[in-house]
C-alpha cells in the first residue's frame, strides 16, 4: 500500500475515528487504525470491539492496499506537521514508512487480517434524520445515565422508534430524561434499543449542529449511523429498560414557574456549602418565593431566595442539586417549570416552551 495526502485530510478521520480507539486495551492491535486505500479513495477504521467507526478521506493518490498503524503515534504525527503539509505513506510488511518534506517516521504495524470487525448489521428498522435533530436527542437525555452501575441496563441511552415518533430515554434510577422527535417513521411496531454509554458519547462527539442527513439502521444486535465521510457502529446492550412512563409523576397539581438561569446561579450558591457526599439541599416553596437551603456536617449553612410562581400549600422538599443543575444546564429556555405532588413524590420538570423533553428527579430525605 502506498499513498499521497494532504496533512489536514488525514487529520480529521484520524480525530473522528480516535474516540474508539482504547489506551488500555487486551489485543494489542486494538491500539491500531485500519487503513484501507484504493486509486483515490481512503477509509481509516478504528474499534475497541464495541464500538466502531470508519471514516472516509478523498483527495487521495493512491495504490490498493491495506494496513494497521499504531493510532495515537499516527495522530501525533500529523498533528505535529505544519499546516498544508504533504504525507506519503508506504507500509511493507511489518513497517510504516511516513515521508513528509525532510521528516521520517517509521512505524511498526500488524497484520491487516488480524484487525477485527463488528459483525455485519441486518437491520430490522431504516429511518432518516438529520445530524440536528439526532444531536438534539441524544444530548437532552444522555446526561441521565448511570455510570458503572450494576443494573448493566441502566448504562446506556434507551432508543425507541414508534409510528411517526423517536424517542431517546436515560435514567441512573434517581433522575429521569426523556426526549422526543415527531418524524415520519413507517413502522408496524415500536422497538427499543440500548445503545451503551461509550457508544453513545462518541456518537455526540461526531454529530454537528447541521441539516446533514443521518441513516440509521437498527438491528437486533447493533445500531449504525451513517453520516457523510463517517460510519458508526456500535453494539447493544442486552437488556430490558425498565417502564419509563410509570415513574413520570401525572397526578402533580402543585407548579412553580421560576427563571432558570437564576435558580441555576442560586443553588450554584447554596451547593457550596452542602454536603459534599450527599449533595443534599432543601427547598422551602411559598407564595411568590423560593427559598433555598443547605447545610453539611461542619454546621455550616447556606440560604438564598430567588422570586418564584407558586400556584399550591407550603412545602419543603429535599433534592440532590447536581441532579436539578443538571437538568437547568440541559434546558434552553427562559423560564422551568416545575410540578410538585407532594413532599415525597418525584418531581416533573419541563421548559414550558418545548414540549418535546421531560425530567423526572426524585426527593432525598435531608
Amino acid at each position: 500500500m502506498r499513498f499521497s495526502i494532504q496533512r489536514e485530510d488525514l487529520l480529521k478521520p484520524l480525530q473522528q475515528v480516535i474516540g474508539a480507539v482504547e489506551r488500555r486495551q487486551t489485543m494489542p492491535i486494538l491500539a491500531n487504525v485500519l487503513i484501507k486505500a484504493d486509486a483515490d479513495r481512503l477509509s481509516v477504521t478504528g474499534t475497541d470491539l464495541e464500538v466502531e467507526l470508519v471514516a472516509e478521506a478523498s483527495e487521495v493518490s493512491a495504490s490498493a492496499g491495506e494496513a494497521t498503524v499504531p493510532a495515537r503515534k499516527l495522530l501525533d504525527i500529523c498533528r505535529a506537521l505544519p499546516d498544508e503539509a504533504s504525507l506519503e505513506i508506504q507500509a511493507e510488511g511489518d513497517r510504516v514508512l511516513i515521508t513528509s518534506g525532510r521528516a521520517r517516521f517509521t512505524l511498526s504495524a500488524l497484520p491487516s487480517a488480524d484487525f477485527p470487525a463488528l459483525d455485519e448489521i441486518s437491520s430490522s428498522k431504516e429511518l432518516t434524520l438529520t445530524e440536528r435533530e439526532l444531536r438534539h436527542l441524544i444530548l437532552r437525555t444522555s446526561f441521565a445515565m448511570a455510570n458503572q452501575d450494576v443494573r448493566y441496563y441502566l448504562n446506556g441511552l434507551m432508543l425507541e422508534v414508534g409510528q411517526n415518533v423517536i424517542r431517546t430515554v436515560a435514567t441512573d434510577g434517581h433522575r429521569l430524561a426523556l426526549c422526543e422527535l415527531n418524524t415520519t417513521v413507517d413502522t408496524a411496531s415500536s422497538q427499543q434499543v440500548i445503545i451503551p454509554r461509550k457508544g453513545v458519547q462518541e456518537l455526540l462527539r461526531l454529530l454537528e449542529d447541521s441539516d446533514e442527513p443521518v441513516r440509521l439502521q437498527i438491528g437486533a444486535n447493533h445500531i449504525r449511523a451513517t453520516l457523510p465521510r463517517l460510519r458508526f457502529t456500535s453494539k447493544l446492550i442486552d437488556g430490558r429498560f425498565p417502564d419509563y412512563d410509570r415513574v413520570i409523576p401525572k397526578d402533580g397539581d402543585q407548579v412553580m414557574k421560576v427563571e432558570r438561569e437564576a435558580l441555576r446561579k442560586a443553588l450554584a450558591r447554596a451547593s457550596i456549602l452542602s454536603n459534599e457526599k450527599y449533595r443534599g439541599i432543601r427547598l422551602v416553596l411559598g407564595d411568590g418565593l423560593l427559598r433555598i437551603q443547605a447545610h453539611n456536617p461542619e454546621q455550616e449553612e447556606a440560604e438564598d431566595e430567588i422570586e418564584a410562581q407558586y400556584t399550591g400549600t407550603a412545602m419543603e422538599i429535599g433534592f440532590n442539586v447536581t441532579y436539578l443543575l443538571d437538568v437547568l444546564n440541559t434546558v434552553e429556555g427562559d423560564v422551568i417549570e416545575a410540578t410538585f405532588k407532594d413532599a415525597n413524590s418525584s418531581v416533573l420538570m419541563r421548559d414550558p416552551g418545548a414540549t418535546d423533553a421531560l425530567y423526572v428527579v426524585m426527593p432525598m430525605r435531608l
